[in-house]
């Protein structure tokens, strides 16, 4: 998280804490993520509380179910702290009747990033809840694969969930704290290295499978962190611990922009110099293996998808739109509602197949046509599809391959795909893409509608194909 002061202007006292219902477990800030003392008075003991009932930030119920078979569910509350905030999170536990679920689920948020005192000024003052725990909500409900209902997370729904905030601006990768020279601090990688240090006395230690998963920048922090979550646990003694990472919408390419723009912020910088700018001023930390195979000062290189990937020991399921918002606001290509210039258009396809190429020789994938950005934290990730195939059920068919790999040295499973890439041309071409809508009337598009304000050329387009124009229309009714 930052830590921050403008010179000349004296900061708000911090509000009082307010007290928490009984039961409730509040969170306290992990003492290894500040130097010896520097820990603010305000943060170390709310006054509402009882003496001693500063405890941990997870329960202890988490190691020691209270019957055998019985499987305490973790409901996630998020305490507002006054002032920066690496790492605030509480949870509570209830007994379930779930059968137990020996795997944890971490999630790691994303929200962009800044890379100098500039943007990392205007996001503090525009979006300070990704700077600062102080305007967070008390609780937070879990959704799409931190649910815990079955109809919407049917493999993992009784899992072991942690939801780490995003605060650190830094795309999970910072490892500088506050200084003279620079009034942030970014902790990213940090941050994870202290959870898993605190959740290990928690009951991690008894964990068959650890899942890291994370959307946007917190995918590319999956990326960057699984090998050093293993290797940290390694390290602790924990041997039996596998794992895995899971990358949402954070597989982005480092492609040329639509049209070049003075890099002042995230969205008009392109992507590799936002990166390479950012990692100096967050003292980015990249795993070893990747560093390695980039000169000295060209380590930005594995903050994209895939550089990083094969260099990567831990398994990686990778879930990536074809046509990723986020990816093609760094391209400065803005879809306004107005139809696209062909030049637009022509790019938009080139990008899916940029990406789709990218992926090919990724083991574990998810991949639709589609214009959108992030999915595993909706509560409709499990409506997508890919080749008759949903995400839940490729993630399933994926943990299915990796147990029989590690028992029979071999992976099996006819009939369970892991690997799902669409392979329509255009923006949601596949009919179980996301609704949208008209940005003027609200009005829901079907795909023809959509590609037509995106001032897509049926015959155009069918020439191209060396197909009849009510032919193409009916293939992308039908999604094919």
């Amino acid at each position: 998280g930052q830590s921050r002061g403008r010179p000349g202007r004296a900061p708000a006292p911090p509000p009082a804490p307010s007290c928490l219902a009984p039961g409730t477990i509040p969170a306290t800030l992990p003492q290894a993520l500040f130097a010896p003392g520097a820990i603010p008075a305000s943060l170390q003991a709310p006054s509402c509380l009882a003496p001693g009932t500063i405890p941990a930030t997870l329960p202890q119920a988490l190691s020691s179910p209270s019957r055998p078979g019985r499987r305490p569910h973790l409901t996630l509350d998020v305490v507002p702290t006054a002032g920066p905030c690496p790492w605030c999170l509480a949870a509570r536990s209830r007994q379930d009747d779930a059968v137990q679920q020996p795997t944890g689920v971490f999630s790691t948020p994303g929200g962009w990033y800044c890379f100098n005192r500039e943007n990392c000024d205007t996001r503090f003052d525009t979006m300070r809840r990704l700077m600062s725990s102080k305007e967070w909500p008390v609780t937070r409900v879990g959704t799409g694969i931190l649910s815990s209902q079955p109809e919407e997370n049917p493999h993992w729904w009784n899992a072991n969930m942690v939801f780490i905030p995003y605060c650190s601006s830094d795309v999970w990768s910072g490892a500088s704290s506050k200084s003279e020279k620079n009034e942030y601090a970014f902790m990213g990688a940090l941050i994870i290295q202290e959870v898993i240090k605190e959740l290990v006395g928690k009951g991690l230690s008894s964990a068959k499978v650890l899942l890291l998963a994370g959307s946007s920048a917190g995918g590319t922090g999956v990326l960057l962190n699984v090998d050093r979550v293993a290797e940290q646990l390694e390290e602790m003694g924990y041997h039996g611990i596998q794992v895995r990472g899971l990358a949402d919408s954070g597989w982005f390419l480092d492609n040329k922009q639509y049209r070049r723009t003075d890099c002042i912020d995230t969205i008009t910088c392109a992507p590799t110099e936002a990166i390479k700018r950012g990692i100096r001023y967050w003292n980015g930390i990249v795993p070893e293996r990747c560093k390695l195979q980039f000169k000295e000062g060209e380590e930005w290189n594995c903050f994209f998808g895939y550089k990083i990937y094969p260099t990567l020991r831990c398994p990686v399921f990778i879930v990536q739109w074809l046509f990723d918002e986020a990816q093609l606001t760094v391209d400065n290509v803005h879809l306004t509602g107005q139809p696209v210039q062909e030049g637009q258009w022509l790019y938009i396809q080139n990008l899916g197949r940029e990406l789709r190429n990218t992926l090919k020789d990724v083991t574990a994938s998810f991949a639709p046509a589609c214009l959108s950005h992030e999915i595993i934290t909706r509560n409709h990730w499990t409506d997508i599809q890919v080749k008759g195939t949903s995400l839940p059920r490729a993630l399933h068919c994926w943990d299915r391959s990796l147990h029989e790999s590690n028992k029979n040295g071999k992976t099996p499973l006819k009939g369970c795909p892991i690997h799902l890439i669409d392979s329509c041309p255009w923006p949601h071409c596949n009919p179980s893409c996301p609704t949208i809508r008209d940005q003027f009337t609200g009005q829901e598009m079907n795909v023809i509608q959509f590609l037509m304000h995106m001032g897509f050329d049926v015959q155009k387009m069918a020439q191209q194909q060396g197909l009849e124009p009510s032919k193409l229309l009916g293939m992308l009714s039908s999604g094919n």
